[in-house]
């Protein structure tokens, strides 16, 4: 257990974002819980206090410069510089080239790229100053393969997982550990099993199995860091 080190999860929704957040209050880190609406980490937030945790909700655009900028400001009044940031954020939009607007494409690239960029600008003066830090990024299949309709997606999957790659060979010999999870498969939600109800849970990934490698991750050994891995179930095709 850590207890008093801070974690930021920037994207906090009911699936893995609620699960990251769980799992490090559970190791005894003070998490900030990071989302454009507030109510999407109410019951997260409930959910961590129960259990004898502690974390604070802040809302935060991913895709806005001074948002996120305001958003960090406060996790610093409220908690202190972060030890973890959990960059979870995505804009998701399927549509042919011919059907997206460029408004939409670009607010995507924002969300799931521009995003990640600013985040990681608010985290790493602290962390390279203690010689520590962890920057984890959820990445999917898409950040290996650009399929149909979804070019929106892809773009944005596509620049984080090269971001990762720029800031770990940039930042990892000063002690910032980064690593870039592709999610390859479908996180299993409570929105996903209201559309599926008979699908079976073996054919999902689920939330807090993914939320212990991102910890594993963080706990990992200098000597033998991952820069990235990718997650799927059993049954996924690939």
């Amino acid at each position: 257990m850590e207890k008093g080190k801070i974690t930021a999860v920037l994207g906090v929704g009911p699936g893995l974002g609620a699960a990251v957040a769980r799992k490090f209050a559970a190791e005894g880190h003070l998490v900030a819980l990071m989302a454009r609406s507030p109510g999407s980490h109410r019951e997260v937030k409930g959910e961590i206090a129960a259990a004898g945790g502690r974390a604070t909700s802040i809302a935060a655009d991913a895709g806005d410069a001074a948002s996120v900028a305001a958003a960090f400001a406060e996790v610093r009044a409220q908690l202190g510089e972060p030890d973890v940031l959990v960059y979870n954020a995505a804009g998701f939009e399927v549509g042919g080239v011919l059907e997206l607007t460029p408004e939409r494409f670009e607010e995507c690239w924002r969300t799931s790229c521009l995003g990640a960029f600013l985040a990681a600008r608010e985290v790493l003066p602290a962390m390279l100053h203690r010689g520590r830090g962890t920057i984890l990024f959820t990445g999917a299949t898409a950040s290996l393969r650009g399929s149909a309709r979804f070019s929106a997606f892809a773009v944005g999957k596509f620049g984080l997982r090269a971001l990762a790659q720029s800031i770990a060979r940039e930042h990892g010999p000063a002690g910032v550990h980064v690593a870039h999870v592709i999610i390859d498969g479908q996180i299993e939600t409570p929105r996903l099993r209201a559309m599926s109800p008979d699908r079976p849970s073996s054919t999902m990934l689920h939330p807090d199995a993914i939320a212990r490698t991102y910890w594993d991750l963080h706990r990992q050994d200098p000597t033998a860091w991952s820069l990235e891995l990718d997650l799927r179930p059993a049954t996924e095709k690939f």
